[in-house]
């Protein structure tokens, strides 16, 4: 890659691996935030926080973050990819700094918003700025994606373990740094974001040149290209979108918490785990209630595990048609959503086997369901097409949060796993219904 790829490369991987690191780091805070708060106060009334509750708080969040995606993605098109990736990053960082100074549950979900309103902003800006500034694309798209697999599995995973040593407030502060850094970086970083359009740059956009001839003008066409694109197949794939960001979020929002009551993951005591001399050192004194929890560390592995998910979904995209792999695909998570919790009160063994493939399974689908956007949009609306992707699947699947909250409180894990496994099903029977078309 050239000096201006490099640049852009890096800028890029750094946003996403913060963005997947905070959206991931969220359902850690969870089981905190349901022990922490009794009460969410609005003025007006007093509303008890149970996990229905705090599962709407985290949706009103996660769904700034998918519907925010298509007015960024008219941004993108009006001021740039660079700034808005500037202000993604303050506003992540600005969010998490609000977090820690949270009072009460009221703050926490204006922060909440926060960051999904700044994290929202970056999808459509990063991938265009990929598409139209790299040369090298196909190379930049990997080191994206990596990024973002990386901040996917190891966010959490640093989460987890800041929170043996201080409390839930210090540790989003601590997250609050890599964003502002980033950020500072992202205010000094130079590049062309258009060296890779044949026939513009910056410079001759400067000259009048004009890169956004064929973006979205006004309110009347987009409501005719969007008309345009869901008369056709594309209606069916943004079903399978929605449904897997409902799948999605349901079942990592209160995962960690849900966890809590199986065996094999009862919490282990600092002062039983390590020689007294390193928790002397740590100031974690005898009989401290600090401990570890293993369902934040089963959590993390299994999000890991999703980078092994993310390449063979890669592969198989350019091996067996997509429609078969979204049938097989989701067809599996459904499958997974049925033994999940047998497996868990088999035993950590039986339950750490079926979360690998959770894990593994949850990104593989991702591949499968973009390359399918490709295959049933036309040309002229992808960029479009790309937008209702992401609110589908994290606008309409942030849903999956309260959806599986209300379950949680008024009926019992059996439930959300049987609802879950019917979004799956839902998307590998319409997997089944594309193939027939082949």
């Amino acid at each position: 890659m050239n000096s201006n790829d490099r640049a852009i490369v890096g800028l890029v991987s750094l946003a996403h691996g913060m963005v997947h690191t905070y959206e991931l780091s969220i359902p850690i805070f969870v089981s905190i935030w349901l022990a922490q708060f009794d009460v969410l106060s609005l003025g007006f009334t007093e509303v008890e926080v149970t996990a229905a509750t705090l599962g709407i708080v985290v949706t009103a969040g996660y769904g700034l973050f998918g519907v925010g995606s298509l007015p960024g993605g008219v941004l993108v098109d009006r001021i740039g990819s660079s700034r808005l990736i500037t202000v993604c990053l303050f506003g992540m960082a600005g969010s998490f700094v609000l977090l820690g100074l949270s009072p009460n549950l009221l703050v926490v979900t204006a922060a909440l918003l926060l960051w999904g309103a700044a994290a929202s902003v970056y999808h459509p800006a990063g991938l265009t700025l990929l598409s139209k500034g790299v040369e090298e694309r196909g190379t930049g798209f990997a080191y994206h994606g990596i990024a973002g697999n990386v901040g996917t599995g190891l966010g959490p995973l640093l989460t987890a373990t800041l929170l043996l040593f201080v409390e839930w407030s210090v540790v989003a502060i601590v997250l609050a740094l890599p964003a502002l850094l980033a950020g500072a970086y992202a205010l000094r970083a130079s590049f062309d974001e258009t060296a890779a359009v044949p026939g513009q740059s910056d410079a001759t956009e400067a000259d009048g040149g004009d890169s956004r001839a064929s973006s979205v003008s006004s309110l009347g066409e987009f409501v005719s290209e969007s008309r345009r694109l869901f008369v056709g197949a594309f209606a069916l794939v943004f079903v399978v979108v929605m449904s897997s960001g409902l799948y999605y979020r349901g079942v990592l929002t209160f995962l960690p918490d849900l966890l809590e009551s199986f065996p094999g993951f009862e919490p282990i005591p600092l002062t039983s785990l390590l020689p007294p001399a390193v928790t002397d050192a740590l100031g974690v004194a005898p009989g401290s209630p600090r401990a570890l929890n293993p369902e934040r560390y089963f959590y993390s592995g299994l999000l890991i595990i999703g980078v092994f998910g993310q390449y063979l979904g890669g592969k198989l995209t350019d091996r067996i048609p997509v429609e078969y792999g979204l049938a097989g695909g989701f067809g599996l998570l459904a499958v997974l959503a049925v033994i999940f919790l047998p497996a868990a009160n088999a035993g950590i063994g039986p339950v750490l086997v079926v979360g690998a493939v959770l894990g593994a399974a949850l990104f593989l689908v991702q591949p499968l369901y973009q390359a399918t956007v490709a295959e049933y949009s036309p040309p002229g609306t992808r960029g479009l097409s790309y937008g209702y992707t992401y609110l589908g699947v994290f606008g309409v699947g942030a849903l999956g949060g309260a959806i599986a909250g209300t379950i949680l409180t008024y009926a019992t894990p059996a439930v959300l796993f049987a609802v879950l496994a019917g979004f799956a099903l839902t998307a590998a029977g319409i997997g089944v219904v594309l193939s027939r078309r082949l």
